[in-house]
């Protein structure tokens, strides 16, 4: 099997994501869907597509193969039309726009469209539902899947040209105290054990989660928080009482 490879429009340059790079588009087929790669059919709905670019966007950035089935095989796509409604989902249906990138592939007559997107640093981006409400997407493996209020307040907060300021008081103490003997914990459970309301509860998690000690357990039905592995309690708690 032969085919041809071409850049059709541009908006960002030098994509990185994923730590794969070049190759041709039969070994990227060959890897199927997963953490930043997603295959579509064809496009129907310019909305559906923009919830895929969110979701790269929000995460670790990702591609689209326009043109390939579910089960990889090549169906191809008219690529100026598939490119205009991307161009679409990019920017009428994400907010703020989404930056991308595409290559055209020529294999046995057939095209496919690569959609390049980047990591993004301007998170969260949200796409427009049916409804009309925006809602953010992270990517999960092979899925697109809605963020919880922690993680957009976390994208908020990490972005945020103020710095983090973070209380150390007995509940951020506890919580920390409770994650050296236990993987992992829920906001409600947190804020039962620890006597706060679910507010109090969420916000210190998402400042915790902001500043990188904390990391997210991401189940089928809930998200849950651990310590990150590379956090320093001791050299942090140092670190406080000195400055």
């Amino acid at each position: 099997m032969t085919g041809t490879t071409k850049s059709l429009n541009t908006g960002i340059s030098s994509p990185s994501f994923g730590g794969v790079r070049g190759g041709s588009l039969l070994k990227l087929i060959q890897q199927g869907e997963h953490q930043t790669q997603d295959f579509k059919y064809c496009i129907t709905d310019s909305k559906k597509i923009a919830r895929s670019l969110v979701a790269f966007a929000n995460t670790d950035g990702g591609r689209l193969l326009l043109g390939v089935k579910d089960n990889g095989r090549i169906a191809g796509v008219r690529s100026e039309e598939e490119y205009y409604m991307v161009e679409s989902a990019a920017k009428i249906y994400s907010k703020p726009e989404i930056e991308f990138s595409t290559r055209q592939h020529l294999i046995e007559g057939k095209t496919v469209l690569e959609v390049i997107i980047d990591s993004s640093n301007k998170k969260p981006h949200y796409a427009r539902d049916e409804a009309g409400k925006w809602r953010a997407y992270f990517r999960r493996n092979d899925e697109n899947r809605l963020a919880n209020k922690i993680m957009i307040e976390v994208w908020k907060m990490q972005k945020s040209k103020n710095g983090i300021l973070i209380n150390y008081s007995d509940a951020e103490k506890f919580l920390l105290d409770y994650l050296e003997t236990n993987e992992k914990i829920t906001v409600s459970k947190f804020a039962r054990m620890a006597h706060l309301s679910c507010k109090k509860a969420e916000q210190i998690i998402i400042s915790l989660r902001s500043l990188n000690i904390l990391k997210d357990y991401i189940g089928d039905s809930r998200i849950e928080y651990g310590i990150n592995q590379e956090f320093d309690r001791v050299e942090w708690e140092n670190w406080r009482r000195h400055k």
